[in-house]
C-alpha cells in the first residue's frame, strides 16, 4: 500500500502548496481521492499514469476538493481515453461536471459513470475481489464523506516444503491456499494449518477530510493501519474549529488514539502557519505515531 500526497493544504492554491488530492495504490488499483485545482499537473509532475486511474472519490463539493475534476476529465478525453471512469461523490457532482461539458461541447468519448452519494450512514460504494471502499460520514459545512479502503484477506501461503513432504499433487494447491484440509491417499487427514503459512495482514486506510472533531467515527476506523485526518488549526486557533467545521492537530490525534490506529497522517493545514512541524508537535502530545503530509510526499506501508 502506497500513498502519494499531491496536495494537502486548505483553501486556496499557492505557488508552493496545493489543495487536497492524493493517490492511494492498493492491490494494483490507483484510487484518486479528492481533486483540487492543479491535480493533473501534480499527477504529471510525480509521473503517475493517468490511464491507471479508473476510480475517483470526492469527499465534498467545496472547490479546494473538486475544482480540478472537470479539467482532469477533459484531459482524459484529449488523451484518447477509452476505458470507463467512475466518480463517487455527493449528489450534485454529476450536474456540476456535466454542465461544464455541455456548455463547452466537450462530452467525453469514454464512459463517465457517476455514483452520487446521499446517505449519512456508512455505505459500501466499491468492491471487487481484492478491495472494499466504504464511506465515513463526516461533520462539515456541507454533506461530506471520508473513505475507508480495506484489502480483502489474501489466500494462505503454501508451506511448500511440508506440502512436498506429503507428496501432494499440484492440482490440490489452490484448494490448500483457500484453506481446505487435505486427505492423503492412505486416508490420513492433514489439517490446513500444517500445510500453509498465514498471509500478510490485510491493510487499511481511512481518509477523513474535511471534518469537525467527530468521535462518532472511531468505531468505524478502529485499528486501521493508516488514518489521514485533517488538522486545519493549531490549539491557538481552536476557537475557529467548531464554527468552520474543521479540526485541530490535537483533536485529530485524539481520534487516532481512541481508534488505536497504526499511523496518523496530518493534513489540510491552514496556510496561516509558518511551519507544519508545529502540527506534529501538538499532535504528538496526545498520540506518538504521527506523520506529516506534504505536497509531493509519498508513504510506503509494507
Amino acid at each position: 500500500m502506497k500513498l502519494h500526497i499531491l496536495g494537502c493544504y486548505a483553501a486556496t492554491p499557492r505557488t508552493f502548496t496545493n489543495p487536497t488530492a492524493q493517490v492511494l495504490e492498493i492491490k494494483n488499483h490507483l484510487f484518486l481521492i479528492d481533486c483540487g485545482e492543479g491535480t493533473q499537473v501534480q499527477l504529471r509532475k510525480h509521473k503517475i499514469k493517468f490511464s491507471r486511474i479508473q476510480h475517483i472519490f470526492i469527499s465534498h463539493l467545496h472547490g479546494d476538493h473538486f475544482f480540478g475534476l472537470p479539467g482532469l476529465i477533459s484531459t482524459f478525453r484529449l488523451l484518447g481515453r477509452k476505458t470507463a471512469l467512475h466518480i463517487y461523490g455527493p449528489k450534485g457532482i454529476k450536474e456540476a461536471v456535466t454542465l461544464l461539458l455541455k456548455l463547452g461541447d466537450s462530452w467525453t468519448n469514454y464512459p463517465l459513470i457517476f455514483h452520487e452519494l446521499t446517505t449519512k450512514l456508512p455505505e459500501l460504494v466499491f468492491e471487487d475481489e481484492k478491495v472494499t471502499v466504504n464511506t465515513i460520514p463526516l461533520d462539515h459545512r456541507v454533506y461530506t464523506n471520508g473513505f475507508l479502503f480495506r484489502e480483502k484477506p489474501a489466500d494462505r501461503k503454501l508451506n511448500i516444503e511440508v506440502v512436498k513432504k506429503y507428496n501432494i499433487d499440484t492440482c490440490y494447491y489452490q484448494n490448500i491456499k483457500s484453506g481446505k484440509d487435505i486427505v492423503l491417499d492412505n486416508g490420513v487427514l492433514v489439517p490446513n494449518h500444517k500445510l500453509t503459512l498465514d498471509p500478510p495482514k490485510p491493510k487499511s486506510y481511512a481518509f477523513c477530510s474535511d471534518t469537525a472533531y467527530m468521535p462518532d467515527m472511531v468505531p468505524q476506523i478502529k485499528e486501521v493501519d493508516v488514518l489521514y485526518h485533517e488538522s486545519t488549526f493549531l490549539e491557538s486557533e481552536q476557537h475557529m474549529a467548531p464554527k468552520t467545521k474543521h479540526a485541530t492537530a490535537k483533536e485529530a490525534a485524539s481520534i487516532a488514539k481512541a481508534a488505536n490506529v497504526g499511523v496518523l497522517i496530518l493534513g489540510h493545514y491552514s496556510t496561516r502557519y509558518a511551519s507544519i512541524e508545529l502540527f506534529k508537535e501538538e499532535a504528538m502530545e496526545v498520540f506518538e505515531r504521527v506523520e506529516l503530509a506534504d505536497d509531493g510526499k509519498s508513504f510506503d506501508f509494507h
